[in-house]
């Protein structure tokens, strides 16, 4: 089988995890390609001994039965850019500090590729969202796996986000911005302003304005079948947008929607793995220091 394997940064602390990563990929007989950014990182890192093939071509990264993210959450949402529309399947290795999304720490690199090498795993297929615009933006790569968000361009005041479902008039949110989530996206940025925990299976978008003027406009839940559009006003003619960690600036008179994309990112669990893990873990439920 061929595996492919992409990150972002590595600290030399990690790299003895990544030989070890190669020898189990080598004793499982998988075929090790690495993309060009990775390879950067190893031979920044002063490879000498671990031998692979270089991903360059689209058609290359099509005939990988799967990629390994080595990072943190934002390099796993990277690799989701990688394999696109291609859905292959996403196993994340965390070296970061969080990890939501990238849930196999390094002393599991054993049992892992194990579990690879005999098919014996879960498939979490992942919705993502579809920015559509009279404008091409980030490369072309417009779809992102966390959120979509609107934002004032810097410390102007706050700027008006006309939002509209399936063309149906919703609200004015006069906000410093908002955030359009999926399920996955739901632990990010839409958390921390105030937005609710969605498990990845729900069917469902939420609308999170970032510090709304009005305290009683609060997020929304609705389908991931809806059409979200967007009209823009402020006392600037410049906005900023994001799709995950990507983003740029706009001006107001650039139409904006979103919907879900009509591929999904596949990201692999482990056996025994389950969501309401990661949550007791990563936000510490049922950590009291009275107990």
């Amino acid at each position: 089988m061929k595996i492919a394997l992409h990150g972002l940064a590595l600290k030399a602390e990690y790299f003895s995890d990544v030989e070890l990563l190669f020898d189990q990929l080598i004793k499982h007989e998988f075929e090790i390609f690495v993309t060009e950014t990775f390879d950067r990182l190893m031979k920044m890192n002063g490879n000498q001994r671990l031998s692979y093939w270089v991903l360059e071509t689209q058609e290359e990264i099509a005939s990988m039965d799967f990629f390994i993210s080595i990072g943190g959450d934002g390099t796993l949402l990277d690799t989701v850019c990688v394999v696109g529309k291609h859905e292959i399947p996403i196993l994340g290795l965390n070296t970061g500090r969080l990890g939501f999304l990238a849930t196999v720490s390094t002393d599991q690199i054993r049992e892992a590729v194990g579990y690879l090498a005999e098919n014996n795993f879960q498939l979490e297929s992942r919705v993502l969202l579809s920015l559509q615009s009279n404008r091409k933006f980030f490369n072309g790569i417009h779809f992102a796996l966390n959120e979509f968000t609107i934002h004032k361009r810097d410390t102007s005041s706050m700027i008006t986000v006309h939002t509209y479902i399936d063309g149906k008039y919703l609200n004015s949110y006069w906000a410093d911005g908002l955030i359009v989530s999926t399920p996955t996206g739901s632990t990010g940025y839409s958390l921390s302003c105030g937005g609710p925990l969605i498990t990845p299976g729900a069917k469902s978008f939420v609308i999170t304005p970032v510090s709304p003027h009005n305290l009683n406009v609060r997020p929304i839940i609705v389908s991931d079948d809806s059409e979200i559009s967007f009209e823009i006003e402020g006392r600037t003619d410049k906005f900023m947008i994001s799709l995950d960690s990507r983003s740029t600036s706009i001006s107001s008179d650039i139409k904006l929607s979103v919907k879900k994309e009509n591929f999904s990112a596949n990201l692999v669990k482990l056996p025994h793995y389950h969501f309401f893990d990661t949550l007791r873990q990563k936000l510490n439920w049922g950590f009291d220091m009275r107990n």
